[in-house]
């Protein structure tokens, strides 16, 4: 039961994480000031589009560990797979948006770590 609330918290968590991407695109993109209609288009497609990614990748931890339970295999390689996901996520924004002085991107790996290490520890059983 323990593992299960593990995986359900770390899904909480990077599916809060991927609503905190979605909610403020539109003042993200004017921060970038006066750019071209493309470019902001593409600010706010990546925006979102990592905000999606993070929903879905919470989304789907939860809903395999609900239906099949953490201890499923099917299961536990899909929660495993999502934590790899949000570690790769968390690198690439390591390296990029947290060297910036924006205080959520310096966070954004951190948050996307305890997220990993939450789905990591419920798909092997540390509880």
């Amino acid at each position: 039961m323990a593992a299960a609330v593990l995986v359900y918290v770390g899904s909480l968590v990077s599916i809060l994480w991927g609503g905190a991407h979605i909610v403020p695109v539109k003042s993200v993109v004017a921060g970038f000031g006066p750019i071209t209609e493309d470019n902001r288009r593409i600010v706010a497609m990546g925006w979102i589009a990592e905000g999606l990614v993070l929903i879905f990748i919470g989304l789907l931890a939860a809903l395999v560990a609900w239906t099949g339970g953490v201890e499923n295999p099917v299961s536990v390689i899909a929660v495993r797979f999502s934590a790899a996901m949000l570690l790769v996520l968390a690198a690439w924004t390591s390296m990029t948006g947290a060297k910036t002085s924006i205080l959520p991107m310096k966070i954004c790996p951190f948050v996307k770590t305890a997220a990993a290490i939450l789905l990591l520890a419920g798909s092997i059983g540390f509880a």
